[in-house]
């Protein structure tokens, strides 16, 4: 004779580790914490900041091609 098998515990095993794989797959993708995103977020506005500091020319200054009024 075979062993009982529980079927509600195999299915709660079978989804508990699909969701492992489905988190795993997440954090790969879009796996970087808050202060790290904080961080990028920083560096990228001081980056902005440097270039825009840098300009010879003001952000708003056109060169009269488009600005016919």
């Amino acid at each position: 004779m075979s062993n009982v098998v529980n079927l509600n515990k195999f299915r709660k095993a079978k989804a508990k580790a699909e969701a492992k794989q489905r988190a795993e797959t997440n954090v790969r993708l879009h796996g970087r914490t808050k202060a790290e995103r904080a961080l990028e977020a920083k560096q990228q506005e001081l980056l902005e900041r440097r270039v825009d500091g840098a300009l010879l020319t003001g952000p708003a200054v056109h060169d009269g091609d488009d600005a016919q009024e």
